[in-house]
C-alpha cells in the first residue's frame, strides 16, 4: 500500500508542471529535452568574424548541455555557461514565462536577441556608487535601456519572495515592450533600446534568450503567441489613446 501511495505521488509531482499552453499559444519548451534550444552569449562572439566567431559559436553549442538541464519539467540551469537561446525567431508576440531563482539573482529574458528584461533579488540594498543599478526597485524592467528613462525601471516591486514561483507575461509589437510580472504591470508600452548600439533600429525578428549570471535559476510554462498585424495596430492605437 505503502508503495503504491509513493508510486502515485511520485507520479503526480514528475506532471505538476507539465502545463498546456493556453488557448493561442505554443510551447517552445518540451519540458523533456533541450530541444529547440541552443547555447548563444552574443556579447563573447560580438567582436569575432570569421573562422574565430564559428568555433566559438561551435563551442557555446557544445558546451550548452552541461550547464543546462531538464529537470521535473524545469529548464535549470546552474549560473554558468551559454544562454540558452531558441532556434527559432520571433516578431511581435506574447510571452509567458515562469521562474524561480536564488539571493543574489541577477538574471534576464532577452527578447528578439537583445538585453533585456531584467531579474533582480530585489533584498539587495542600494549603493549610491553605482546609481544607475537599483535591484531594490525589483524586477521587469528594461535594464539596457537608457537610465531614468520610461521602462527603465520597475513601475512597482512585483516580485515574490524566494522559494516561490514568479510569472511574467511580456508583450513585443515592433520596440515596444508591456511587462506583467505576478499579473502587476511593470513595464507599459515603453520603447526597448538596441543595445549595445542604440543607434541601430530595433531588430524586426530575433530569438528569446535566457541569460545566465552567477546563480541557479529554474524556467517553467515557456509559451509564445504571434501577434498578427492587425492585432499589434490595434493594441498600439489603444496605447496611444491612453497616454
Amino acid at each position: 500500500m505503502k508503495r503504491r501511495l509513493l508510486l502515485a505521488t511520485l507520479c503526480a509531482a514528475s506532471l505538476i508542471h507539465a502545463a498546456e499552453p493556453p488557448e493561442g499559444f505554443q510551447a517552445i519548451f518540451n519540458g523533456k529535452d533541450l530541444t529547440g534550444w541552443h547555447g548563444l552569449n552574443p556579447h563573447s562572439v560580438m567582436k569575432l568574424e570569421g573562422e574565430k566567431k564559428d568555433a566559438a559559436l561551435k563551442k557555446m553549442r557544445e558546451e550548452f548541455p552541461t550547464n543546462w538541464r531538464v529537470e521535473n519539467g524545469e529548464l535549470v540551469n546552474d549560473g554558468h555557461g551559454p544562454y540558452a537561446t531558441t532556434d527559432a525567431e520571433f516578431g511581435d508576440m506574447e510571452f509567458l514565462i515562469e521562474y524561480k531563482t536564488v539571493p543574489k539573482a541577477d538574471s534576464g529574458i532577452y527578447l528578439r536577441g537583445v538585453p533585456q528584461v531584467q531579474i533582480w533579488d530585489k533584498s539587495q540594498v542600494f549603493d549610491p556608487a553605482k546609481p544607475t543599478r537599483r535591484p531594490h526597485l525589483g524586477s521587469g524592467g528594461l535594464f539596457n535601456n537608457t537610465p531614468d528613462t520610461p521602462g527603465r525601471d520597475p513601475l512597482v516591486i512585483a516580485d515574490k519572495d524566494f522559494g516561490e514561483w514568479n510569472s511574467f507575461r511580456i508583450r513585443q509589437i515592433g520596440a515596444r515592450t508591456w511587462v506583467w510580472l505576478n499579473d502587476k504591470l511593470v513595464v507599459d508600452g515603453a520603447p526597448m533600446e538596441n543595445y549595445p548600439d542604440k543607434a541601430i533600429p530595433y531588430p524586426a525578428k530575433g530569438p528569446i534568450m535566457l541569460q545566465t549570471h552567477g546563480g541557479e535559476i529554474r524556467w517553467r510554462n515557456l509559451f509564445v503567441r504571434e501577434i498578427g498585424a492587425d492585432e499589434a495596430k490595434k493594441i498600439l492605437a489603444e496605447a496611444d489613446v491612453k497616454k
